[in-house]
């Protein structure tokens, strides 16, 4: 007997299902992502690194300026020396490929996985996904949190696949995937995994469940991926042991020894400010689920503790990484697929359910959204610190009041069934006013890319040697690999003896004078929009 082939309608539902994810992930992490350079101190530096790998055929240990690099494992690094070979050569745009293709990667995962087992939300789960803040922020950078984020995810997903009776081949995914969170930043995923994992069983009461997901097959795939880096690395530099695992690793969890110390509530409006736009109803969906924990737990294993697994994976890393001494925005970022597909399943049972949202939460989602494209419009203005006309005030409120005014009429007359799209109107919007307006106030304010290229415009501005005075991190790193050649910092007594450019905060140079007795120091420009000086120093025990 002949399968029954699938009716129209689901052919064409499939079909235009795709058309939508492709439109919404091309737009979201790959439009204009050449109008931004690299910012920060990490993303320039894992750039640079990948250059230095790729043009050292090495494949094993991280390198920065010709010394070893142990503080992350490499799979970034692999997939931009990959992204390099592709597009014909180092840019910084091919340095956030991997990113954007990885994002693209887990939103497909999300929706395969969604219409498998909880057929119905997998459009709302992938798309509501994709437009999460931090998730496009992430995806659009050259970093390591994203890989992780992204592998992680699927980890999660697989895992609860096979917990719902979707087959040994998901327990392997899950191994597999850990395999390649751990190739991206460590050992913390195991641990993040595990104690979700565990939180779950014991939360159904069931110790079995671990005994089963400690699958000798799964656990051999695990080592057959993650461990010969771990030793290659090793046996090629001893001292990765320590730099890695007990410097970047315990002490940095333990320690503020890298500088960035938070108050322990640091991550709660970090990830109020991730799941934008979605923050109001992810957080109604997390609420529900942790009210309702107890009935999850006494229901046998299916799509009713689903709920109580998504809340655990969204809770686990928010609260470990609150203990942590060391706090950055990204780290929480695993965390965040946790409530968009928790948000995902709440919207599906609600239509299911007939429910419509209160009238309290489509307020609050309203002034939100109603916020953010105000923001889209006034927050390049802001930032280059110029007088907005009357007119941006006016089209700002005036977009503003419109979102606020159609959110609430159609979610108050439709319900959770026209949530996903009412969003994303304004979501599209005001991304295309970000690109337009946000990111290329944001180049010229902390990329170093403006800045190479206003010295690459003066003829002094070409001597190969630079030097750093009295500037943030992110410049000396930017710089470095704008014109790949490392740029030493007077802060660090890394004075050149011979002729060489300083880049400088302004009006640094009797500081520079009097640091550099016997040498002239003369200014040959600047870029005023970073308040950066540059200098000509002429070599030492020398007037010229």
């Amino acid at each position: 007997m002949r399968p029954t082939s699938p009716s129209l309608p689901d052919r064409t539902r499939r079909a235009t299902d795709t058309l939508a994810l492709l439109a919404f992930c091309g737009f979201l992490f790959f439009a204009g992502i050449q109008l931004l350079g690299l910012v920060g101190a990490d993303e320039p530096r894992y750039a640079q690194v990948a250059r230095e790998m790729l043009a050292r055929h090495d494949w094993v240990t991280p390198v920065l300026y010709g010394q070893p690099w142990l503080e992350k494992p490499p799979l970034y690094y692999w997939c931009a020396m990959l992204a390099y070979k592709a597009t014909g050569g180092v840019s910084d745009t091919a340095a956030r490929i991997p990113s954007a293709v990885i994002s693209c990667l887990l939103v497909i995962f999300v929706f395969v996985w969604a219409r498998k087992f909880r057929r119905g939300m997998q459009l709302d789960a992938a798309l509501i996904t994709a437009s999460a803040a931090m998730v496009i922020g992430f995806g659009r950078s050259a970093s390591t949190d994203l890989p992780l984020a992204v592998t992680f995810s699927i980890a999660m997903l697989c895992w609860y696949g096979w917990h719902a009776g979707g087959g040994r081949h998901l327990l392997l995914g899950f191994y597999f995937s850990l395999a390649l969170a751990t190739l991206a930043k460590g050992p913390v995923a195991v641990f993040l995994a595990a104690v979700i994992v565990c939180a779950f069983a014991a939360l159904r009461r069931d110790g079995k469940l671990l005994v089963r997901t400690l699958w000798p097959p799964g656990i051999v795939l695990y080592l057959v991926v993650a461990a010969p880096w771990f030793i290659a690395v090793q046996r090629a530099n001893p001292e990765f042991f320590h730099v890695f695992f007990v410097q970047h690793n315990l002490a940095r969890f333990t320690s503020n020894l890298y500088h960035h110390p938070q108050p322990f509530w640091f991550f709660l409006p970090v990830a109020l400010a991730a799941l934008v736009p979605w923050t109001v109803f992810a957080v109604a969906a997390g609420v529900d689920a942790v009210r309702d924990w107890r009935f999850s737990a006494e229901q046998p294993a299916g799509e009713e503790d689903l709920r109580l697994y998504l809340a655990l994976w969204l809770l686990v890393p928010i609260i470990f990484f609150s203990i942590s001494r060391s706090k950055l925005p990204g780290y929480i970022l695993p965390a965040i697929p946790a409530a968009t597909v928790l948000l995902a399943d709440s919207i599906s049972r609600r239509e299911e359910e007939g429910a419509k949202p209160a009238a309290w939460m489509i307020l609050l989602h309203a002034l939100l959204c109603g916020a953010m494209l105000a923001a889209a419009f006034i927050v390049p203005f802001k930032l280059l610190k110029v007088a907005m006309p009357k007119s941006v005030i006016a089209v700002a409120a005036a977009l503003a009041i419109i979102t606020i005014a159609m959110l609430w009429f159609t979610l108050e007359n439709q319900g959770y069934r026209i949530l996903r799209f009412a969003t994303l109107v304004p979501v599209v919007i005001a991304f295309a006013l970000t690109l337009k307006g946000t990111l290329p106030a944001i180049n010229v304010l902390q990329s170093e890319r403006p800045v190479e290229a206003a010295l690459e415009q003066t003829e002094l501005g070409r001597i190969p040697d630079i030097a750093a005075y009295d500037v943030p991190s992110w410049v000396e790193f930017g710089l470095a690999f704008y014109r790949n050649h490392r740029v030493v910092s007077y802060a660090n007594q890394e004075i050149p003896a011979g002729a060489h450019i300083v880049v400088a905060a302004e009006g640094s140079q009797r500081e520079l004078e009097y640091l550099l007795p016997g040498r002239k120091v003369l200014r040959f420009g600047g870029f005023p929009w970073q308040h950066l000086d540059f200098y000509y120093v002429t070599k030492a025990n020398s007037g010229n």
